[in-house]
């Protein structure tokens, strides 16, 4: 599957962001979906991930409450195959290349938090946020 994410952009802090990231498969729904990031300078690391039925939903600590990760699998029989990361309350803290990861890892209600569960990449969306 090839994944596309967009949505990138400055903001000033305290702002919103909305990235998304289309999926290429129209099988979309068989993959666990994942939000990562790379500040400058530091390494990749989870931000937050949504498993294939959307029930299950985990975020790394510092986002919590700021961050939300959604999924549209397919409406009135269209697929639309992409998953959304609605990020408010922003801080310069955030700053990063944001990367969208799918999953084939088994269990209709896994969210991987590790890197290495997943199989398929995107190509990364700059968020910068100034102070």
């Amino acid at each position: 599957v090839q994944l596309q994410a967009s949505g990138g952009g400055l903001v000033q802090a305290g702002g919103s962001l909305r990235l998304s990231c289309s999926a290429s498969d129209s099988a979309f729904s068989n993959y666990v979906m994942g939000w990562f990031r790379q500040a400058p300078g530091k390494e990749r690391e989870f931000v937050a991930s949504i498993s294939r039925s959307g029930r299950r939903i985990r975020y790394v600590d510092s986002v919590k409450g700021r961050f939300a990760i959604s999924r549209d699998n397919a409406k009135n029989l269209v697929y639309l195959n992409t998953v959304y990361l609605e990020m408010n309350s922003l801080k310069p803290e955030d700053t990063a290349i944001y990367y969208c990861a799918a999953s084939l890892r088994p269990g209709w209600d896994y969210a991987g938090i590790e890197s290495s569960s997943y199989d398929y990449w995107g190509q990364g969306t700059l968020v910068t946020v100034s102070s």
